[in-house]
């Protein structure tokens, strides 16, 4: 696997699909906004992306990121359903938390999506607590 820059394309809004189609199935709701997402709101968001890929260069994962002086703000985790639990999601989040420098870093999921929420964790994430983003939507926020 070799981590790159990237800017948004189609076959990142592709995988963008395919993983938040997983998270949907996994909390039991589909309203999550990247999974609705068209490329052109995509590549309109202020974040600095980077992907996964492997050895054949297909994109198996990418994160994004907002930042500012003194926070990183993980804003989007995807890994190709086909390449789930091979440590491609562990590896971007270490990466982005790399190039933080010490800086807080912050990220929520689905308050139902419990790999992701093991993973974060893993990490040394601490949980902050759960808000109801829309009616019956739950994240759970955490820092490190």
């Amino acid at each position: 696997m070799h981590l790159t820059s990237i800017t948004p394309d189609q076959r990142l809004l592709d995988l963008q699909h395919a993983a938040y189609a997983i998270e949907a199935e996994i909390i039991g709701d589909d309203r999550i906004p990247p999974l609705h997402e068209d490329l052109t709101a995509l590549g309109k968001a202020p974040l600095s992306w980077l992907g996964a890929f492997d050895d054949e260069g297909t994109l198996t994962g990418a994160v994004a990121w907002e930042e500012s002086a003194d926070l990183v703000d993980i804003n989007r985790l995807v890994v190709d359903p086909g390449a789930l639990r091979q440590g491609i999601g562990r590896t971007l989040v270490k990466e982005v938390l790399a190039r933080a420098g010490g800086r807080k870093v912050i990220v929520s999921t689905g308050r139902d999506n419990t790999p992701a929420r093991t993973l974060y964790e893993r990490l040394g994430f601490t949980n902050t607590g759960d808000a109801e983003v829309i009616p019956g939507l739950w994240i759970t926020s955490y820092e490190l």
